[in-house]
């Protein structure tokens, strides 16, 4: 009986935010306490959850994710995202600009929030288009592509990062695999099916140009861009793989696990980042700080839409009805990697966010770990990739691309929900794959 409630709740859940279109957080939580009454659980007990789910979930990822927005904020602000795209087009020639944008979109997107790549890079994929003549959803989707993958896959992105947490996963090895599934996912859904798009050349509206383009003069050094853009991975991957070779009773593997850890990473980098792309760029400190502050203000919901996921999960924990399913899905004939990405799939489509989709299912598919001994760095992956299938009408990722390339709804459905749904394929295919040597 209880498995059926669980289902109606989710039932509930995917109405109240896609048809009634109801605050996401405000119906995490009504779908919480609804549950948690028809559970059976004491009065008391319903409130202890909810409140234990938002504070065990939020207690990590808001230093992870608050200094994530700041350092997204800074490579955008200071000019930095402008000056790796411009410096990799450049080095590029026309026959390989997808290449250059591909990597332009992979290296803005991980420290960057998907919709502020999105409307940053849009007008230089325009003026690239404009320039070389070459049609414009085969220069554009490669970017895209890695923007959504990085975004779907990749820490300290919000799903992944709240999905390492549920799983108890290590996010440095999470990382590492997630960049070895990433690059043909984007490969496949980038640069080979923008390939068969040539007949599409859509006419983006004038008003999307004027966007602010920094002198030569404000901007600072590529190197300095990159590194900064890329010290978190660097930090994070890097420890990773120091403590394979290394003892665990050493003082310096102490010191690599304390660089390592995702919170001491992302200070570190915050504060590097301070210095390279503000105070090294002649910005005063006032300025740098309201920078950070606006930052903050653009991730409070995506922190309130995690909360209320974690509120969700804790719920079906205390219920024990996580443990229940746990044991009814162990009994399937599935792979619990194909049965994550299977469940976050649906949920994506029904739903529409991808985050929603990932911690959705994170509090279904998290006791398959535990009881089928699946790599919770895998399950993460898998998790990401199921979150990223078939984007539709229910979903702002999907009119975004369709105002910003003034396309039609049918031809959006044929060209950029087809591109998610081949990332979101080939991510579980890597997976399946990596899973085999790790």
């Amino acid at each position: 009986m209880s498995i059926f409630i669980v289902l109606a709740g989710i039932a509930l859940l995917v109405l109240l935010i896609g048809y009634y279109k109801l605050d996401t957080f405000i119906s995490f939580i009504i779908v919480s306490i609804g549950l948690g009454l028809a559970l059976g659980m004491p009065l008391d007990s319903i409130s202890g959850a909810v409140k234990t789910g938002i504070g065990n979930t939020l207690g990590f990822l808001v230093i992870i994710l608050g200094l994530g927005a700041m350092l997204g904020k800074l490579v955008a602000d200071s000019g930095a995202a402008q000056r790796i795209s411009d410096s990799l087009i450049a080095a590029f020639p026309n026959k390989y600009i997808q290449w250059a944008l591909v990597l332009t979109g992979f290296i803005v997107g991980i420290p960057m929030f998907y919709s502020v790549g999105f409307v940053i890079l849009l007008p230089l994929v325009f003026t690239v288009a404009a320039t070389t003549r070459l049609p414009l959803l085969y220069i554009g989707l490669p970017m895209l592509a890695a923007l959504s993958v990085t975004h779907g896959y990749l820490p300290p992105h919000p799903a992944p990062s709240a999905l390492v947490e549920s799983y108890e996963a290590d996010m440095g090895l999470t990382l590492i695999y997630g960049l070895i599934v990433a690059i043909p996912a984007i490969i496949l859904g980038g640069p080979i099916f923008a390939r068969t798009l040539k007949k599409y050349n859509p006419k983006p509206l004038p008003t999307l140009f004027n966007t602010k383009r920094f002198s030569e003069e404000e901007m600072p050094s590529l190197s300095i861009s990159i590194f900064t853009a890329l010290l978190p991975v660097i930090l994070l991957a890097g420890a990773a793989v120091v403590k394979l070779f290394l003892d665990a009773d050493t003082s310096v593997t102490q010191v690599v696990n304390f660089i390592g850890d995702p919170i001491i990473a992302m200070v570190i980098t915050i504060i590097v980042a301070i210095y390279t792309l503000g105070i090294r760029q002649k910005m005063k400190m006032e300025g740098i700080s309201i920078i950070l502050l606006e930052a903050v203000k653009g991730i409070a919901m995506i922190l309130l839409i995690i909360a209320g996921a974690g509120a969700l999960k804790e719920i079906l924990v205390q219920s024990e009805v996580s443990a229940y399913i746990g044991d009814l899905l162990k009994e399937l004939p599935m792979n619990p990697l194909v049965m994550a990405w299977g469940i976050a799939a649906i949920i994506r489509v029904c739903v529409g966010s991808a985050t929603v989709a990932g911690l959705t299912s994170a509090g279904i598919v998290a006791p398959l770990i535990a009881l089928t001994g699946a790599n919770p760095n895998l399950m993460v992956l898998a998790t990401g990739a199921g979150s990223l299938m078939f984007s539709h009408v229910n979903d702002t990722g999907f009119w975004l691309f369709k105002e910003y390339f003034n396309m039609t709804v049918k031809d959006t459905l044929k060209t950029w929900s087809v591109m998610e749904t081949i990332v979101s394929v080939a991510g579980i295919v890597g997976v399946l794959i990596l899973n085999q040597f790790v």
